[in-house]
């Protein structure tokens, strides 16, 4: 570091202060700090030639005057600014001193981005030397190889493929913006998700909807997080762009602690993602069938906590945000047992009126496999919000029964006999002791008429009506008092 350091008070940094990063946060969750200079000491390499992917790209030929490098350079700058004068001697100096190899910038630049745009291919050497990754891409999605090729680098070009480096490809996301500064605020940088390569993609209950995407486990910023992923491949079939995009204007602007929470997207750099929090407790689904019945207590407690995110989605404004597929397994558990409503925004949807709609494609189908679906959505009629209290009735039902009703009968069967026969899976073991209530509410909710259904708002108000009076009535109600069909 000693001769690395005069150096550096002798040449130029310009331009180090990154950007206009913007804060976004997120409840717990805030933006990604290496896209906001003022939460974080990670700025933007501004000397020298740009990525070549970079919508403000300055002249490849920059002017190299002799200005004062700030003192606090942290190791990072210092690097790639080595790397942009070619010292091979005060970046290897650097390495052994333990400055990652694969530092980045604000806009996920390496020194091998750097070394490669101005062709100093004795650096570009010693960075493969100490086993840089040779195919990172930056935010816009570029490579070392792309810039050396953009900026007529051929050796260099030639010894990155030579190790193993991609053929640059030419992909611009169908979201991507042509100045920096109309970036959107929820924009992660993607060298911050960190996809657990080797482990099974998330046997996500939404991929019917999102045949050429996946789900992975993540993290980001050290967080778990989930992580949608759009394949490359569909970035040029239109109605998996649109679905993305109208997943995430949804999901950016819901806050709820009973809906799933979104933590941003990566829409400028190949592939897109939409990440939200993971709950590593899984689905009500995969709850129900391990647990089977549940105690009254639990039931009214998750019933609130699913009505309390719907009636949140119902409330949203503009429009209300219609799930059309509740089901046990588009409803997650966090870790501290709560439920959180996701899965929605899944479906685009026509406006026939100012309460009516009707799927926006007609070849769109709900997965045959749920039988909670109202009987409107089944038949692709025109529906309203009450599709989603439909659902809600027979979760309802579930968490008492635990078991899907007419189980043991297909999905398939079960749904044609509640869509098409008008049937409903009776109620078991009628006694005294069961609030009629209940049985109350769980009919209205699959009532065949949408009219006669209850919103999420009245809901919630019968519901807590129920649990205060079994309280009050039973005492220690969670222990003594029992549906009869328990």
């Amino acid at each position: 570091m000693e001769q690395a350091s005069p150096q550096l008070n002798r040449v130029v940094s310009r331009q180090l202060s990154g950007g206009s990063g913007r804060r976004s946060g997120r409840f717990t969750f805030q933006r990604n700090r290496s896209f906001d200079h003022r939460l974080s000491n990670v700025i933007r390499f501004s000397f020298g030639r740009q990525s070549s992917l970079d919508p403000n790209r300055r002249s490849s030929s920059p002017a190299r005057e002799e200005l004062t490098v700030p003192e606090n350079l942290d190791s990072t700058m210092q690097l790639l600014f080595l790397a942009s004068r070619g010292d091979f001697k005060g970046m290897e100096e650097l390495l052994r001193c333990g400055v990652d190899v694969n530092s980045i910038d604000l806009d996920g630049r390496t020194a091998l981005h750097i070394a490669a745009c101005e062709g100093h291919v004795n650096v570009v050497k010693l960075l493969l030397s100490w086993r840089v990754n040779v195919d990172a891409r930056d935010r816009w999605g570029s490579t070392a190889a792309a810039d050396a090729k953009c900026y007529g680098n051929v050796e260099v070009y030639n010894i990155l493929r030579a190790r193993g480096a991609k053929a640059p490809k030419t992909w611009r996301t169908p979201m991507a913006v042509s100045d920096s500064q109309e970036v959107p605020e929820y924009e992660l940088n993607p060298g911050e998700i960190q996809i657990r390569r080797g482990e099974e993609a998330l046997k996500a209950c939404f991929r019917h909807f999102f045949p050429c995407g996946t789900y992975q486990v993540a993290k980001w910023n050290g967080t778990k997080v989930s992580v949608k992923i759009l394949d490359k491949e569909s970035h040029s079939d239109p109605d998996s762009v649109n679905s993305f995009k109208h997943e995430l204007n949804l999901l950016q602007k819901v806050r709820h602690p009973n809906v799933v929470q979104f933590v941003g997207a990566v829409t400028q750099n190949v592939p897109m993602m939409i990440v939200s929090e993971y709950q590593s407790n899984g689905d009500l689904g995969s709850y129900l069938q391990k647990k089977g019945r549940l105690q009254p207590h639990k039931v009214l407690r998750f019933a609130l906590e699913i009505a309390r995110g719907m009636n949140y989605l119902h409330q949203c404004k503009p429009e209300p945000i219609i799930h059309c597929d509740l089901k046990p397994k588009n409803i997650l558990l966090d870790c501290g047992g709560q439920l959180k409503v996701a899965g929605f925004g899944l479906m685009k949807l026509s406006k026939i009126s100012s309460d009516k709609s009707k799927l926006a494609d007609s070849k769109t189908k709900i997965n045959s496999l749920s039988l909670y679906v109202a009987p409107e959505i089944y038949k692709d009629e025109i529906f309203d919000m009450s599709v989603d209290a439909f659902s809600f009735g027979l979760i309802l039902y579930e968490m008492i029964e635990g078991a899907p009703a007419f189980h043991p009968k297909s999905p398939e069967e079960a749904s044609r006999l509640i869509c098409l026969k008008g049937m409903r899976p009776p109620l078991k073991n009628k006694s005294k002791s069961y609030p009629p209530e209940v049985k109350e509410l769980i009919e209205e909710c699959w009532d065949p008429e949408p009219i006669a259904r209850p919103t999420f708002s009245e809901i919630i108000v019968r519901l807590d009506r129920i649990y205060a009076a079994c309280s009050k009535q039973q005492g220690s109600w969670k222990e003594t008092f029992k549906l009869p069909w328990k």
